[in-house]
């Protein structure tokens, strides 16, 4: 008799809404699941297509793309894991931000990833985080959803604390499974995507090159990071700031510009690929990581395992990944940053073999996050699921 596979429904983001970790997340769980344990689960993304309504008048309007987002996560999405709940035996929502989507689930049947707080500020701490009455409706929507699962797993034991501080989720209910880093990250580098990186990053022999990969929201102080950029120009003209992700705004490009960064320095890349991506961390002198808030910093566990030096915010979460691997500073303190990432820049040009030895602490460190552990850990939680699902029904 053919043992029956428990059957997985992975809901993940919208593609189009370009939130690159979380494609890498679904991607990296569905590759886990679909590998070595096959056997026992049959996964399946469960994200319907994304429907353009506003949008098709109106491509590049911010009020039609919000409202294509707010119809396709709280209208369609949940529409179509009605129609095929019946389907799966398990359900994993593996973004906070769509946490709604378990109203439209039996919810003892499903987990769902926290990867920080950061969604429910307006509720948890309107006076910080002011929005309008319907964001801070949709809110409630979204943490009721993620009350409402079975399992919330948390990316940092610092989001869990989070979690259980504000009263959000019970701490029986909660794991914490740090995600992983692609094998593409440790390997040798690949001299096709060498050439590639450095071609977008153009420039001499002669360049340091400061890396940050990321989006550009408030909360990845962006102006922190140029101020920082422009600082250290002074005592080493050569500094250039390589940005990978999200482009900079007007209004950065003008931060910039008064604190005396021209644009000649600063290298807008966009998204890459992830062999692209490793390149250019190992072709960058260090990667600056200035967030005031973070769920895991998964650029930070990429250039560890690239042995790329960092710079970081020293806050609970980046702290909790890097370790004693990663040099940290105060939340937007300009001087002591720029006075550390100085520090390393000598340290690079003086000290090679220090340099090195830092390089590999890194290497060492980020040996700690792998998809591997993160499929077993999840494989584990999904199996209690399953169990306490099945007595239930008995």
């Amino acid at each position: 008799m053919t043992r029956h596979r428990i059957r997985v429904a992975i809901c993940g983001d919208f593609p189009e809404e370009g939130w690159p970790s979380m494609d890498r997340f679904r991607a990296m769980l569905l590759e886990q699941i679909g590998g070595r344990h096959a056997s026992t689960f049959d996964a399946a993304s469960a994200c319907p297509e994304y429907a353009r309504r506003a949008t098709r008048a109106a491509p590049d309007a911010r009020a039609a793309i919000n409202a294509d987002r707010f119809c396709n996560r709280f209208w369609d999405y949940p529409r179509h894991l009605r129609r095929i709940a019946a389907g799966f035996d398990l359900f994993h929502v593996v973004d906070h931000s769509y946490a709604h989507l378990v109203h439209a689930l039996p919810a003892n049947r499903t987990v769902v990833t926290c990867h920080d707080v950061d969604a429910f500020r307006s509720v948890v701490a309107p006076g910080e985080e002011r929005r309008s009455g319907a964001f801070r409706f949709a809110t409630r929507r979204i943490l009721a959803g993620l009350q409402r699962a079975a399992a919330v797993t948390c990316v940092t034991a610092a989001t869990e604390r989070d979690l259980v501080a504000h009263g959000l989720v019970p701490r029986e209910r909660t794991l914490v499974v740090h995600p992983g880093v692609a094998d593409v990250f440790r390997r040798a580098p690949d001299p096709a995507a060498a050439r590639t990186a450095a071609t977008l990053a153009g420039g001499t022999d002669d360049v340091i090159d400061l890396l940050h990969v990321g989006s550009t929201i408030p909360r990845k102080r962006i102006d922190v990071l140029l101020r920082v950029c422009a600082g250290v120009r002074l005592a080493h003209p050569s500094v250039r700031l390589l940005r990978v992700g999200g482009l900079l705004t007007p209004e950065h490009r003008e931060i910039a510009r008064q604190a005396g960064l021209g644009d000649d320095r600063i290298v807008d890349i966009g998204p890459i690929d992830d062999a692209t991506l490793a390149a250019l961390y190992r072709r960058s002198a260090i990667l600056l990581q200035p967030s005031e808030r973070e769920g895991f910093g998964l650029p930070l566990a990429e250039a560890l395992a690239s042995g790329t030096p960092i710079v970081a915010s020293d806050i609970e979460a980046l702290r909790e990944v890097g370790g004693d691997a990663v040099e940290y500073a105060a939340v937007a303190d300009v001087n002591q940053w720029t006075a550390t990432v100085e520090r390393l820049i000598r340290e690079r040009r003086d000290d090679p073999a220090r340099w090195e030895t830092r390089r590999e602490r890194g290497r060492a460190r980020a040996d700690a996050f792998t998809w591997k552990a993160f499929g077993d850990r999840i494989v584990t939680l999904y199996e209690s699921l399953s169990i306490a699902s099945a007595r239930h029904i008995a």
